[in-house]
């Protein structure tokens, strides 16, 4: 079997496989749209992105694959496989080795992949070692009704001074098995509730929707309003459909979305695969002086009497 990265001349099995594909990013599926479009395979093409698809054999029975990468992030994801009529083909967990050793040439630690938990993609990606850590859960805060909230200003834009507070949020909420795969956020973007900031919300938009993802305190009161007013002072949404991702270690927050009226999607498992270990906390091993002598030790044999 050969497997090598897509080009041009594979349009006509790009076109064929458009309507037969699985989405295993659910963020860049729900913003970006589709992941096989005009516009996503001239950003493949694009040498300058950590954005990657391959094609295992080329023929009438070719696998297509994705996997991308954000500068200075220790995770990959998965973006798609196609067709999604055929995850049982023998070939595809080498297909999926193939992109996840892509990513290790980022210096990525993890892959990441997001699948529905009846998936038949289960069994392939569990052959290229897989496995589930957390579970999620995109609601959809669409057809929430604009309400007046007096905590509408409570919300404000992340600012750098913020970072520490919201790193600090991360570590309390986030159970520390999972910290290397998710870790703290270290850049500035999203939104934050005042004044305390235990509750901030990581943003990610497209052309075709925006979603959020929500660091949240369980402590917190009136969870209800404070996304209502969220919503109701949502910048630049010009008319895209608004989610929130809700993972396996907040579900507390889905009764409160319920009440609201969101509408969840299916439950999805969140998988990973491990690329390298990463090693904190390290000590430099002493090392003796240059112009120190080292005497060697000395054993001299003891008698005993038998």
């Amino acid at each position: 079997m050969s497997i090598r990265s897509l080009d041009l001349l594979d349009i006509p099995i790009i076109a064929r496989y458009r309507n037969d594909v699985l989405t295993l990013d659910s963020a860049r599926a729900l913003t970006r749209g589709h992941p096989l479009g005009a516009m996503g395979l001239l950003a493949y093409i694009n040498p300058t992105r950590h954005l990657y698809a391959a094609i295992a054999n080329g023929d009438q029975s070719a696998l297509l694959g994705g996997v991308i990468h954000t500068r200075g992030d220790t995770f990959a994801k998965l973006l798609y496989l196609a067709p999604s009529s055929r995850l049982n083909d023998p070939q595809l967990p080498a297909l999926i080795e193939h992109l996840a050793s892509q990513a290790g040439t980022w210096k990525a630690f993890h892959v990441i992949a997001e699948v529905e938990e009846t998936s038949k993609v289960f069994s392939p990606l569990r052959k290229a070692g897989f496995s589930v850590y957390a579970q999620q859960r995109m609601w959809d805060l669409s057809g929430i009704e604009k309400t007046e909230s007096g905590r509408r200003s409570a919300w404000r834009r992340m600012q750098s001074v913020d970072l520490p507070a919201v790193q600090s949020l991360h570590y309390q909420i986030v159970p520390p098995s999972l910290h290397p795969i998710e870790p703290a956020p270290n850049r500035v973007i999203g939104f934050v509730h005042e004044p305390d900031i235990k509750c901030y919300v990581s943003i990610t938009s497209g052309m075709h929707g925006i979603v959020l993802t929500p660091l949240i305190h369980p402590e917190e009161n009136d969870v209800e309003a404070k996304i209502a007013a969220l919503m109701n002072g949502l910048p630049d949404r010009r008319g895209r459909r608004v989610y929130l991702n809700v993972r396996s270690y907040q579900t507390w927050l889905e009764p409160a979305l319920e009440d609201l009226g969101a509408q969840p999607s299916t439950r999805q498992a969140v998988m990973v695969k491990h690329l390298a270990r990463l090693v904190k906390d390290t000590v430099a091993a002493r090392v003796a002086p240059s112009n120190a002598s080292i005497q060697p030790s000395r054993i001299s044999r003891m008698k005993v009497d038998e």
